[in-house]
């Protein structure tokens, strides 16, 4: 570190807070100090780091799948974020049971874990080992603890008012799975915007976030002139559901999902959706429990990433 300091011409301590990912460097001068560690074949040890610190720089992941694309993208964003601010990442599931995730994260000495989406439904029985830090993905504000969510309530609010602009008399829904925090919050931001607009909301059609439950919602679906889905996968079903009823996009039906995954656009037609932050949300995430592992952190607070609707062909005026 001190042959890092000399080449860069900063402090030694200058390379110890860019070594360990303080935010607290300004980036032309990380910039250096990084460019110094590459040129001299630096490399931190992890061992040593944590036998000084007390620390293993490592944060548990804690899922309950990786098949839905939240998930999925949610996973990547974390590790990115994670290594920038140099932490590893130890990926654990917990298919039923968190408590059992919670007590492997413990064993391997974590510093703090990030508990994402549909697992987030399993914490307020199973709390964590004392010492475990812990930031939810998805949880409700009085949850008691660090969390960071999507604007669900707003996308979904966002997608419902756009349907009915388009002089759809009603919006149908496609939810997701009724234990589910995001599709709480995205079926409560459609059924509020229906009921301030005066309507009457329909009967909820609900699928399990997976393209073939969208599909099988179609049946019940193929009359709907609108439909605002939970998410983009589902979307995705139900779309082939339609076609195949003989009903066209948007020409007789408007669709809009949630997400915005990367093959929204490829969809056919293209999808209308309401895109989510997934780097903003891990970076919040990540930042919200190295805060509290390094002793910076204030009370727990609930921290909102806003969503944003994106207009494709899947919708149009009637």
């Amino acid at each position: 570190m001190a042959m890092v300091a000399v080449r860069a011409g900063v402090s030694g301590q200058t390379v110890s807070r860019v070594v360990n990912g303080s935010p607290r460097v300004d980036p032309d001068t990380r910039a250096r100090v990084e460019r110094a560690m590459a040129e001299l074949g630096y490399r931190p040890h992890r061992a040593a780091r944590a036998l000084r610190t007390g620390r293993s720089q490592t944060i548990g992941l804690v899922v309950t799948t990786l098949a839905t694309v939240g998930n999925s993208r949610m996973l990547q964003a974390t590790a990115e974020a994670a290594a920038e601010r140099g932490y590893a990442l130890t990926l654990v599931t917990a298919a039923a049971d968190v408590a059992e995730a919670f007590d492997r994260l413990a064993e391997q000495e974590v510093d703090g874990a990030i508990v994402l989406n549909e697992a987030s439904a399993l914490v307020p029985g199973a709390q964590p080992p004392d010492g475990l830090r812990l930031v939810v993905v998805d949880a409700p504000t009085e949850a008691g603890f660090a969390s960071v969510h999507s604007d669900h309530a707003g996308g979904a609010s966002a997608a419902t008012a756009r349907l009915l602009a388009l002089g759809h008399d009603t919006v149908h829904h496609l939810a997701g799975p009724a234990d589910s925090f995001a599709a709480i919050e995205r079926e409560r931001g459609w059924r509020e915007t229906l009921v301030t607009a005066g309507v009457r909301p329909p009967p909820v059609v609900r699928g399990d976030w997976s393209a073939d439950s969208g599909y099988a919602a179609g049946g019940e679906l193929r009359a709907a002139s609108a439909v605002f889905c939970a998410n983009d996968q589902m979307a995705l079903g139900l779309l082939r559901a339609l076609a195949e009823a003989g009903r066209r996009v948007p020409d007789d039906v408007g669709v809009i999902g949630f997400d915005d995954v990367p093959e929204a656009a490829n969809y056919r037609p293209p999808l209308t959706t309401i895109r989510q932050d997934f780097a903003a949300l891990a970076h919040r995430a990540v930042s919200s429990l190295v805060a509290a592992i390094e002793g910076t952190a204030g009370d727990q607070v609930s921290v909102v990433v806003p969503t944003e609707l994106v207009e494709r062909a899947s919708t149009s005026s009637r």
